[in-house]
């Protein structure tokens, strides 16, 4: 536990918190078969630092409390972000925007497959109905919305150093 500072704890906190009020302020647009969770663009953050993963697993399944499908929610849907935020990190290559395109699709295969699974077994929705319209929202929030917001913001030296801060010496 000595490789977290409390700058690092504070970090991943309010990281957590940001996903969590986003989500809940997007009220029934973050929930439900067809989801734009505005939130999502942050997967992006796990793209460039690990410790990322661990904000937005735990903003996820704080956010989740409040689903509308119940809280079965916070397991299929923190999972889908766990599984997500690893491949993203894992299959990351700094400085390519091309690879944080590819790695954006994550969240989107990963909730497709598992919320749409949710829905299906949850609320008796037809499963690739409810699995296509979680990937477009996935894939609107995420990979077009989280792309270019990132894309801008990698370019800008100070925001690099803001979010990279310390994993460097740990990882």
């Amino acid at each position: 536990m000595s490789n977290f500072s409390a700058r690092r704890i504070a970090t991943i906190g309010v990281v957590a918190a940001i996903y969590v009020v986003i989500t809940v302020a997007g009220g029934n647009l973050s929930y439900g078969a067809i989801q734009f969770r505005v939130s999502e663009a942050l997967m992006l953050l796990c793209f460039f630092n690990k410790d990322y993963i661990v904000s937005l697993t735990l903003g996820c399944l704080i956010a989740n409390i409040f689903s509308t499908v119940g809280l079965i929610d916070t397991i299929v849907g923190t999972s889908a972000t766990l599984i997500a935020g690893v491949l993203m990190y894992l299959f990351r290559k700094e400085g390519s925007t091309v690879r944080m395109i590819i790695c954006s699709l994550f969240p989107v295969i990963a909730n497709a497959f598992l919320v749409g699974a949710e829905l299906y077994y949850v609320c008796k929705l037809p499963f690739w109905l409810s699995a296509g319209e979680v990937a477009f929202g996935e894939f609107v929030c995420v990979t077009i919305l989280g792309v270019v917001i990132f894309s801008l913001l990698s370019k800008n030296k100070a925001f690099m150093k803001l979010i990279m801060a310390e994993s460097k010496a740990t990882v």
